[in-house]
Formats: C-alpha cells, sequence, structure tokens
C-alpha cells in the first residue's frame, strides 16, 4: 500500500524532479506527512534513484520534524476538533486508532512506544506513536526520546529493504 501511494505522489509531482534539488524535496515532503513518513521518503528516493545517504538524512529529518508540534499540540487540536461538528469525525477516528494502540504502549511504556515508532508496519510509526503518547499523557521528553530510538530502529529496517532488497528491483 505504501508503494501504491508513493508511486502516486510519484507521478502527481513527478515535474518537482526536474528542479534543482526537486527529488530530495520530494524524498523530504513524503516523510513529512502521516502514514508515509520515512518508510515512505525511503522507497521514493529508491524508485527516484537517489544517494542512500542523503536520502538517509532527508527522511530522517522530515519524520522527525513534525514530532514535537505533535507531542505538545495534539491534544489541544483534538479537543476543539471534537467540539467541531465538522471535524468531530476525524477526531472520533483518531481517537479508535489511539484506543486501539494504546494497551500495547501502556503496558511497556517507553519501550513499548520504541517499538511501535521503530517496526514498520501499517499504522505505526511517529505520528500514531506521538499521538498515542500525548493522549495518554506521557513525560512528552520521555515520549520525544523514544520517539526518536523508534525513527532511527525504522530508519534502519527501511534502509535494508529499500535499497538493500528494492534497491536490487528498481
Amino acid at each position: 500500500m505504501v508503494n501504491q501511494i508513493v508511486e502516486t505522489i510519484l507521478d502527481w509531482f513527478g515535474a518537482l524532479g526536474n528542479i534543482p534539488f526537486g527529488k530530495e524535496i520530494l524524498v523530504f515532503i513524503i516523510s513529512l506527512m502521516p502514514i508515509l513518513e520515512l518508510r515512505g521518503g525511503l522507497i521514493a528516493a529508491t524508485l527516484l534513484h537517489l544517494n542512500p545517504v542523503v536520502s538517509y538524512l532527508i527522511a530522517i529529518v522530515g519524520n522527525i520534524l513534525p514530532v514535537p508540534f505533535i507531542l505538545w499540540f495534539i491534544n489541544a487540536i483534538l479537543n476543539w476538533m471534537r467540539k467541531s461538528k465538522h471535524f468531530k469525525v476525524i477526531a472520533n477516528w483518531l481517537d479508535n486508532k489511539v484506543n486501539k494502540h494504546k494497551k500495547q504502549i501502556e503496558k511497556y511504556g517507553f519501550w513499548g512506544l520504541v517499538l511501535f515508532v521503530g517496526i514498520p508496519l501499517p499504522g505505526t510509526g511517529a505520528w500514531t506513536g506521538c499521538l498515542i503518547a500525548a493522549v495518554l499523557n506521557m513525560d512528552r521528553k520521555k515520549a520525544f526520546l523514544a520517539t526518536l530510538i523508534g525513527i532511527f530502529m525504522a530508519s534502519i529496517i527501511m534502509m535494508i529493504l529499500s535499497f538493500g532488497l528494492l534497491g536490487s528491483f528498481v
């Protein structure tokens, strides 16, 4: 699924690849996005035939950048969304997503959050991990550290998969 989304984004914004650093900007933007995050960014980098080291750094920065904003502001945003008739559906969907995964993180705490962010499976990652940590009122500094460790863990796994396995097919 991530591959298909990444390929669609690359099709939509393919012209961006023709400007200086355009391919790198695409990797950065994809790495910022929820759901795709750095796994999508690294897949895009492979499809765009970018340098693995440069791609790795760009994807890491893109994935880390939203983390503090999510941890510090998502509860206020969710509270506002719950009161809005237009955004209540999205807030309820996010609440359901949190409730689906919160027992895992509550049970294992810091290391549960590290593993949740670090194992690149559908529905996991920094965005969802930070959302859960914020809703559970985890200590923000610990949640930030756990998310960073998880991002680095996921980045190593995705580098092996994207530039190792996937890279050999592209």
